[in-house]
C-alpha cells in the first residue's frame, strides 16, 4: 500500500478520522495519522515484527485499530483482524490458523484474561494491548507478554512490496475447514483505486464508517478508499441506530456504505429533519430487496447504489452506478475495475441472459487460498477466472442479477457462517446424534440460521439449551433462530445429507404443525 502512503503524504492537514466520543471527539489530520502509523509501526518493529509476521487485532472499530492496521501492513507484516467478540475457541482457531504472532487487545483485556488473551497463550503469540493514549496522545502499544517474540530483538523498519500479502481473512467453508484468503498490497490498492473510480470520491467525500473493520467490506470500502481518495471518516465504535444521524450531521458526512440489516433498522428509526445533503448510499454483502430500495431512495432522497463483493476479490466486484447513469433494484450492477463472465459448469461462458456462474477477473483477485491446492483448483478456471460460488446472468444491459448461491453459507445481514463450523459445534454436544445448520428466511437479516437435529436415544433437549449450547462457544450472531428437532434426518437415495432438501423438509413440517 506504497501508494496509499503517498496519498496520506498528499492531503497532511486535511482531517482523516473523526471518534465520536465525549465530551469532545477525536479529530486526527493526515499528518497525525501518518506520525501516528509510523511510530506504530516503530513500536513493533522494536518487538521483532518483521516480513511475514501476522498481526491479529482484535480490537473495536477506533483510531487504534485503523493505526494498528496500517502500521503492521507497512512492516511487511500480515494484517489479521478478528471479531472483538469471538468466544475463546474461535479466537483459538484463527490464531492457530494464522499463526499469530501477536495478538493486540483492547486496554484491560489482559487483567481480565479475556478469551482472546487465553486463545494467544495457548499458541504463544504475544500479546499487546492497543489503546489511544489521552495522557501521551499517542496510541500506545502496552507489550504483556512477548511469547514467540522473546529473543527476537529489534527489526529494521521496511517498506511494503506490491506483491506481499498486507491481509489475510478467512471465508467460511461450506464442506470444509475455512479458507484463508491472502490479500496482497496490489490487490487492495486495485480495490481501492475501483471504489473511488465507480463513486467519484474525493477529498471532498466523509463517510460515517459503520461496517466492522474485520470484515473486508468496512476496511476496503469504509476505511482504506476514503483514505485513498483524500477524504475522511466518522469511525463509532460501533453501530447505533439512535445515534446515526446525530453523528452523521454533526460531522457533516455525506455517504455511507452498510448491509441490508443497517439500512432497515434506519428506516424504522426518525428520520433527521431537516435532512443532511447524502450524495449517494450504498448497499452491500447481502441482497437488497427493490422494496428497502425504494424506501431508501424516498426516505432519504438520495440514490441507493447496490454492489456486490467477496473477500476473494478484496471486497468489491460489481456496482450499480451514479447518475446520470442507470441504477436498477434487483441487480448488483455492472463489473467496476473487473470482467464478469457468467459460466457454465466446463468453464465456457453462456449466451448473454443466460444462468450460469458468476465468475471474475481482474488485480484486485487473490492469487488463490493459502495451503488449499484443493480449493484452487476448483475456484479458478485454466484461463484465471474466479468462480464465484453464485448463480446468476447478465441482462439485456450487462447488468448483473444473482439468482441463487451455488455455495451454501448462511448470509445473516453480511455475515458469512459456516454450516460445518454450526454442525460440528452442535454434534458436540453428547445428547445429539445428528445436526444440520442451513439458512431460513429473515425478515430483518435476510438470512437467519435454522438447525434440525437427531437426539440420541432416551436424550432431551429444548430450543434453549441448544441455544444456550451455541451461545457457549461461537458468537452470538451464530445463535440458530429456529430449532428442529426430528427423528430421521432427510437424505438422498444414496444416503447424502443436503442442506437444502433438510431445509425445505423442516419448514414444511413446520408449516403443516401450524395448520
Amino acid at each position: 500500500m506504497s501508494t496509499l502512503q503517498s496519498a496520506i503524504n498528499g492531503t497532511r492537514d486535511a482531517v482523516a478520522v473523526i471518534v465520536p466520543s465525549k465530551p469532545s471527539p477525536l479529530m486526527m489530520t493526515y499528518k497525525d495519522l501518518l506520525a501516528e502509523v509510523l511510530s506504530f509501526q516503530q513500536k513493533l518493529a522494536a518487538i521483532g515484527i518483521t516480513h511475514g509476521s501476522p498481526v491479529s487485532i482484535a480490537t473495536v472499530n477506533s483510531y487504534e485499530f485503523i493505526v494498528s492496521f496500517l502500521a503492521a501492513s507497512w512492516q511487511r507484516g500480515i494484517a489479521a483482524p478478528l471479531n472483538p467478540a469471538y468466544k475463546q475457541e474461535e479466537f483459538e482457531f484463527y490464531i492457530k490458523d494464522v499463526k499469530s504472532a501477536i495478538v493486540l487487545v483492547p486496554k484491560g483485556a489482559y487483567q481480565k484474561g479475556a478469551p482472546a488473551v487465553k486463545a494467544a497463550q495457548k499458541f504463544n503469540a504475544a500479546i499487546a494491548e492497543s489503546y489511544w493514549d489521552d495522557q501521551k496522545k499517542e496510541v500506545a502499544l502496552d507489550v504483556k507478554e512477548l511469547g514467540q517474540l522473546n529473543g527476537k530483538g529489534q527489526q529494521p523498519l521496511l517498506k511494503p512490496q506490491p506483491d506481499d500479502i498486507a491481509l489475510v481473512l478467512h471465508t467460511s467453508g461450506t464442506t470444509s475447514r475455512p479458507k484463508v484468503v491472502p490479500l496482497s498490497h496490489r490487490n487492495l490498492t486495485r480495490t481501492m483505486r475501483n471504489i473511488q473510480q465507480t463513486y467519484q470520491l474525493t477529498d471532498a467525500d466523509r463517510t460515517m464508517l459503520v461496517m466492522p473493520l474485520f470484515h473486508v467490506h468496512g476496511l476496503l470500502c469504509g476505511l482504506l478508499a476514503p483514505l485513498f481518495s483524500g477524504g475522511s471518516m466518522v469511525v463509532p465504535s460501533k453501530f447505533s441506530a439512535t445515534e446515526f444521524w446525530q453523528e452523521f450531521i454533526t460531522h457533516k458526512a455525506n455517504w455511507y456504505t452498510a448491509v441490508p440489516t443497517i439500512h432497515q433498522i434506519l428506516l424504522k428509526h426518525p428520520t433527521p429533519k431537516p435532512l443532511p445533503k447524502i450524495r449517494f448510499i450504498r448497499s452491500c454483502s447481502s441482497p437488497l430487496s427493490p422494496t428497502v430500495f425504494h424506501a431508501l431512495e424516498k426516505t432519504y432522497n438520495a440514490p441507493v447504489l447496490e454492489a456486490y463483493a467477496m473477500t476473494e476479490a478484496a471486497h468489491q466486484m460489481t456496482s450499480n452506478p451514479l447518475p446520470p447513469a442507470k441504477r436498477k433494484p434487483g441487480t448488483v450492477g455492472i463489473g467496476q475495475g473487473v470482467e464478469v463472465v457468467i459460466l457454465d459448469d466446463a468453464g465456457n461462458k453462456v449466451p448473454q441472459g443466460t444462468e450460469g456462474e458468476i465468475s471474475i477477473r481482474g488485480e484486485n483477485v487473490t492469487s488463490g487460498y493459502l495451503n488449499n491446492p484443493e480449493a484452487n483448483k476448483t475456484a479458478f478456471t485454466a484461463s484465471g477466472y474466479f468462480r464465484t460460488g453464485d448463480q446468476g446472468k447478465l441482462d439485456e444491459d450487462g447488468y448483473v442479477v444473482i439468482t441463487g448461491r451455488i455455495k451454501e453459507l448462511i448470509n445473516k445481514g453480511g455475515e458469512k457462517i459456516s454450516p460445518i463450523e454450526l454442525d460440528n459445534v452442535l454434534t458436540r454436544n453428547p445428547a445429539v446424534s445428528e445436526a444440520v445448520s442451513f439458512a431460513i428466511p429473515d425478515e430483518m437479516y435476510g438470512q437467519d440460521i435454522g438447525v434440525a437435529i437427531v437426539l440420541k436415544p432416551g436424550q432431551k433437549l429444548s430450543d434453549e439449551d441448544v441455544k444456550k449450547w451455541v451461545g457457549d462457544k461461537l458468537a452470538k450472531f451464530k445463535i440458530p433462530k429456529k430449532v428442529y428437532f426430528t427423528d430421521v434426518m432427510p437424505k438422498t437415495a444414496t444416503g447424502k445429507i443436503q442442506r437444502r432438501i433438510v431445509a425445505e423438509t423442516m419448514q414444511k413440517k413446520e408449516g403443516r404443525a401450524k395448520l
